[in-house]
């Protein structure tokens, strides 16, 4: 049985069975309640540790403790900051994917809230001068933990080796941006019970459902389920330039030059105005199928 101040593996349950038994951790879930020691739960809930949670007392062991839809609800409309702070709150291994100025201005907003925080962001060997100047920018600026993920080097020489380096105008982008982005981001994800994008609502149509906080359905797996939480899901453009702005918050060079929605060099222009921000990635591509693997959950949720 273990003792508060112990570190507790990471534990999940949702809609548990009728008997479940986990001695290893004296934790026993029985029909609709589970009992660590003397306490108990409703099985309704979801009851989660982190692998770093160290319990000090015995309030800390409810802060694991939530229901999703609860959550969505008490977060839907709120702003950025609140929506951090409740990520920051019920989760402590989680980490914030940086690329663009709507994930620059929540590196600004997290670090404030929790020095030292985890940033991740990608590096799929295609990206512009200017994006690799703005990535030690941020680096430089803020009191992070950044992480440059890369993609596995075997799988990018086959591909290379057998299709050449634009590929993707002919076949699509998916098998491309598999390798360079989804590869490395699954990695990461993996070690991770949550992490924290940029994504809004206004970006493009497969995201205007977009939820504040939800399950990971592209990322999750039997063995890790994986929480999202987009706290600009809300934000327009304006808002995220704003608080760039008002904030002097850095920003990679290319906006001053048309681009709007910046990624890989071959696959990125300036738009014209009043395009779309989105109308200069994959020119080439439907509109509706613009998501390069990050956030499928939102194509596959038919958004």
């Amino acid at each position: 049985m273990p003792q508060i101040g112990d570190s507790l593996p990471m534990l999940r349950f949702h809609q548990t069975p009728s008997v479940l038994c986990l001695k290893s951790v004296g934790i026993i879930c029985e029909g609709k309640k589970i009992r660590f020691g003397e306490f108990e739960f409703a099985s309704s809930l979801y009851f989660s540790y982190s692998r770093s949670f160290k319990p000090k007392s015995l309030d800390d062991m409810s802060n694991p403790l939530f229901d999703l839809e609860t959550l969505k609800a008490e977060l839907a409309g709120q702003n950025p900051r609140a929506i951090l702070k409740a990520a920051l709150e019920y989760f402590h291994n989680l980490a914030v994917s940086f690329s663009g100025a709507e994930d620059v201005v929540l590196v600004d907003m997290a670090s404030r809230l929790k020095p030292g925080i985890s940033v991740f962001c990608l590096d799929t060997g295609r990206l512009h001068p200017e994006t690799y100047r703005f990535i030690e920018k941020v680096r430089e600026r803020y009191d992070i933990n950044l992480e440059v993920l890369n993609p596995a080097y075997q799988e990018l020489e086959s591909l290379v080796k057998e299709k050449g380096l634009f590929s993707f105008h002919g076949d699509g982008h998916t098998e491309c941006c598999g390798i360079r982005k989804v590869g490395p981001l699954r990695r990461r994800l993996a070690t991770l019970d949550a992490w924290i994008t940029g994504q809004r609502r206004d970006q493009n149509p497969t995201r205007l459902e977009l939820d504040e906080v939800g399950l990971d359905s592209a990322f999750s797996t039997p063995e890790n389920v994986l929480y999202k939480f987009n706290p600009l899901a809300k934000w327009t453009s304006a808002q995220v330039w704003d608080y760039i702005e008002a904030y002097d918050v850095p920003y990679n060079e290319l906006h001053r030059k048309g681009f709007v929605s910046i990624g890989c060099e071959p696959c990125t222009r300036p738009i014209l105005p009043n395009q779309h921000e989105r109308s200069g990635r994959w020119w080439w591509e439907d509109a509706a199928k613009k998501e390069c693997g990050l956030h499928a959950g939102n194509l596959h949720k038919g958004k």
